[in-house]
């Protein structure tokens, strides 16, 4: 069993929590927030001892882990604090706000010897499972183009002093709060992305800007577009299109999965769709038991390091696009 200790229990650290409160991998014993009061209650009826500083769940040998449901700038600090004292780290997305931070928090995980593992859920619900299945498999035949969409209301919600609503901790619209999801889950399909062009608006929210679109060049030559607004009815959709058939994962539980073959020799014929339904699958469950897997096991965490640096060098160009209006090429790394 994994102990580790939660930072941040505001509604997404408490979910993180909920959703393993009956695993046999790993449990929450510790947390800390900025501020103890609103966190109490929660503490008290998830059996869990809240501490005053991040220091003492570091110098804590009975913690395994620690999990960062933190705003997006502590990260890289609290990712090298974490490593230096050996505790493996789970951290919620987006991984950092530049390739420089996820660098350094990169280089201090792999100087320590410890699991690293970003927040991306999504990768892990059968339904990715099938669409990447069918990628790969070429199911699809030559894939022509990706797109998705997902959308939140809840920037309607923010107040003018949420960390959610500052521009240094959450730029590019609804890049941090979903695009970020949108463009792993395409790195992840289709591999690496050569260009992007981004536009950013504010269409309903008061106090930040909520809606987000990007259209994106591959290196293979595929084409994608991301539509991304928190702002917006929720919903979400990953589909891709290819020479030899259509695949689509429709709604926020990602419980459909959709293939529509093209009939080989016919321009304007397909197959009946295959429609699977996967019904109460838990991402976060499955994500946060793949990271105890990993730490017990001592292997790398299912999600490459090398795409999620990626991740972050797609998320630094689309802010220049979206701050020049011009297309811009996603420079490159060699760390990961």
């Amino acid at each position: 069993m994994i102990r580790a200790a939660i930072l941040g229990l505001g509604w997404w650290g408490q979910n993180l929590v909920n959703s393993v409160r009956s695993s046999q991998t790993i449990r929450f014993t510790t947390a800390h927030t900025r501020n103890q009061d609103p966190a109490a209650a929660f503490c008290r009826e998830r059996g869990l001892r809240w501490v005053a500083d991040y220091e003492t769940i570091l110098r804590d040998p009975e913690i395994d882990a620690v999990v960062l449901a933190t705003p997006h700038s502590l990260h890289v600090e609290q990712i090298t604090r974490a490593a230096a004292a050996g505790k493996h780290v789970f951290v919620e997305k987006p991984f950092a706000l530049s390739v420089a931070d996820a660098t350094a928090a990169l280089d201090a995980a792999a100087k320590a010897g410890v699991v690293l593992g970003v927040g991306f859920n999504r990768r892990f619900h059968p339904s990715m499972g099938l669409l990447r299945g069918a990628v790969r498999e070429k199911r699809l035949g030559t894939i022509v183009t990706i797109s998705a969409e997902q959308t939140a209301l809840h920037g309607l919600a923010l107040t003018e002093d949420a960390w959610r609503a500052q521009p240094d901790e959450s730029p590019g619209g609804a890049m941090t709060a979903i695009g970020v999801h949108l463009v792993d889950g395409m790195i992840d399909l289709l591999g690496p992305v050569r260009d992007v062009f981004c536009r950013v608006g504010r269409r309903a929210a008061t106090y930040a800007d909520d809606t987000t679109d990007i259209l994106l060049g591959f290196e293979n030559g595929a084409s994608g577009h991301i539509f991304c607004s928190v702002a917006a009815t929720p919903h979400y959709r990953m589909a891709v299109y290819g020479t030899g058939g259509f695949a689509e994962i429709l709604g926020h539980p990602m419980a459909i999965f959709r293939l529509i073959p093209a009939i080989a020799g016919e321009h304007r014929t397909t197959a009946p769709p295959e429609v699977t339904e996967t019904p109460g699958f838990n991402m976060l469950t499955a994500e946060l038991e793949a990271f105890a897997a990993s730490v017990a096991a001592g292997t790398p965490f299912p999600t490459p390091l090398s795409e999620i640096l990626h991740g972050v060098e797609v998320f630094e160009a689309v802010l220049r696009s979206a701050a020049t209006g011009a297309v811009v090429e996603v420079v490159r790394s060699t760390t990961a």
